[in-house]
């Protein structure tokens, strides 16, 4: 999730138990050409891993030369982005654009799996639109050339984010490929996960916009896989311990002045349905420092309830 999921944000997850993250996606052409936020997307730490870098673009030569870059960071693994359904993205032939020219997958998954030596997997949607649905055709081709891994997200780009996500379509995938796959779209809690997995019999399901604000989610899910008792729902101390902790690390990431900015999404979410928090909604959008955001945080209305 672009201006999401940075190296704070991924660090939180793994604590909570989440077994893979993935980098914010970077363009292979900022990479080649040397662009300074791309460079920056690119860090992570140590506690992260296992971590893959998740590149965009679609010129073969390009993204195999952004790979080879890549590997001199040493992420655990490579991933393309083939679903992503922003406008600025498509209007330029990438993310999920690039779902429309089979062949043009077939030679970009080539060119990386030839270029690197580290495993390459690729993230693709159910199609362009529902009158063009070729997840299979795609995520067959991902295969053949060497891919190591596929994830479905159950939503045409036409789509976007809106309506329900099609798991049957991740199943079809899924029953067609020998390789792993991975189930994406509406895993919002630890059942959403473990019916995707009984609908599809995928190797694993991805978690994005749920774990917004609630890190927790990955606890609460591996818990059910393995059988265990639900962990009782973070309560406000836990919730405000939790986000001044993510402020601190984006403190030492960006420095405060952007941290700050960041963390106005950041808190919304992590407050959201939580008594009180709407009415600081317009002073949180305003916030600069981590001491406003601390002295906001402390004058929520004390509370022994769960979110």
């Amino acid at each position: 999730m672009a201006g999401v999921t940075g190296s704070p944000f991924r660090l939180l997850a793994r604590e909570q138990g989440c077994p893979l993250v993935f980098s914010e996606m970077v363009s292979a052409k900022g990479l080649v050409y040397k662009g300074r936020r791309s460079r920056e997307l690119l860090q992570f730490s140590e506690r992260e891993r296992p971590i893959g870098l998740q590149l965009f673009g679609s010129d073969p030569g390009i993204i195999a030369e952004a790979a080879s870059i890549l590997v001199a960071e040493k992420p655990d693994f490579i991933d393309l982005n083939f679903g992503c359904p922003t406008r600025k993205i498509t209007c330029n032939g990438d993310g999920g654009a690039l779902l429309r020219s089979p062949e043009l997958c077939r030679r970009i998954f080539r060119a990386i799996v030839a270029s690197v030596p580290i495993p390459v997997t690729v993230k693709i949607r159910k199609g362009w639109d529902e009158e063009s649905v070729n997840a299979v055709e795609i995520a067959s081709i991902a295969e053949e050339e060497g891919i190591s891994a596929v994830t479905v997200h159950g939503r045409t780009v036409a789509q976007g984010y809106s309506g329900r996500a099609d798991w049957s379509v991740i199943a079809v995938v899924k029953s067609a490929l020998t390789i792993p796959v991975i189930g994406n779209g509406d895993v919002d809690s630890p059942l959403a996960a473990e019916e995707l997995i009984r609908q599809s019999g995928v190797d694993a399901v991805m978690i994005g916009r749920a774990a917004r604000g609630n890190p927790w989610i990955f606890r609460d899910v591996l818990a059910r896989q393995l059988g265990k008792a639900p962990p009782a729902p973070p309560a406000l101390p836990e919730i405000k311990k939790m986000i001044l902790r993510h402020f601190k690390l984006l403190i030492d990431f960006k420095g405060e002045a952007a941290a700050a900015r960041e963390m106005r999404s950041h808190i919304a979410w992590y407050l959201k349905g939580f008594p009180g928090a709407a009415a600081l909604r317009k002073q949180l959008a305003l916030i600069s420092s981590y001491t406003e955001a601390q002295a906001l945080l402390e004058s929520l209305p004390a509370s022994d309830s769960n979110i």
